[in-house]
């Protein structure tokens, strides 16, 4: 993941002289106002948030080894930053958000000094409730890995197996299913029942099915390609 000073220098590459004149001025006014509680309507950041996808358009092609987000969500992220979003705030621009605005809440949570608690874990359940395999995605990071209980963490893995979200998606996904013999009959259910109805099992199945019956504290094996 990358840190947020290498992500605003990713993003800047990216951009033209007008993209960074207007995201310079937005993470300038975020850092100024900041979370807003009481006030009677949107910061002027808030809004900046949500209008991102109009000013930030790259000016090359994109590279994944540059970002890992569209442009827009990753402006918006920088915009959270600098604001000190709190949970609070969050969950109002997640409630409010398109799909795209919700990705970015989600993909700034490791970022937020909210990161340390719970208290997003609710924008976390409800994105991986949805059909929106980009939502999921974005929601199985770095702070689900860190907060969703073993339960609600298991079914997001087979939801991202069984909807197509690839694995490299999940942050953290070995350290968490190494040895969870409960993740593994989950799996092995799972597969059971799709080679019933005919259906494929996802590929990546049996690579977390195998890390489930590692022994916890074991260091992986490495493959072949790795070694």
């Amino acid at each position: 993941m990358l840190t947020v000073t290498e992500l605003r220098a990713a993003v800047e590459q990216r951009l033209d002289e007008a993209g960074r004149a207007w995201l310079d001025s937005a993470l300038t006014d975020a850092a100024k106002t900041g979370p807003r509680p009481d006030a009677p309507g949107p910061a002027r950041w808030e809004l900046d948030f949500a209008s991102a996808g109009r000013h930030v358009r790259s000016r090359q092609p994109a590279t994944d080894d540059l970002i890992p987000h569209d442009l827009p969500d990753a402006a918006r992220i920088l915009i959270l930053h600098a604001a000190r979003a709190d949970a609070g705030t969050v969950a109002r621009l997640y409630a409010h958000g398109t799909g795209a605005e919700r990705r970015a809440v989600l993909r700034a949570l490791p970022h937020l000094g909210l990161f340390a608690g719970p208290d997003a874990v609710p924008l976390v359940e409800d994105a991986l409730r949805t059909n929106d395999t980009r939502l999921v995605a974005a929601a199985v990071g770095p702070y689900a890995a860190r907060h969703l209980s073993p339960h609600s963490w298991r079914q997001a893995v087979l939801k991202c197996l069984f909807t197509g979200v690839p694995l490299t998606a999940v942050a953290d996904w070995e350290r968490r299913a190494r040895g969870d013999g409960e993740l593994g009959r989950m799996l092995g259910d799972y597969a059971r029942e799709r080679t019933a109805a005919g259906r494929p099992v996802p590929g990546d199945l049996d690579r977390v099915l195998a890390m489930t019956r590692a022994l916890p504290g074991v260091p992986r094996a490495l493959t072949r390609e790795e070694s």
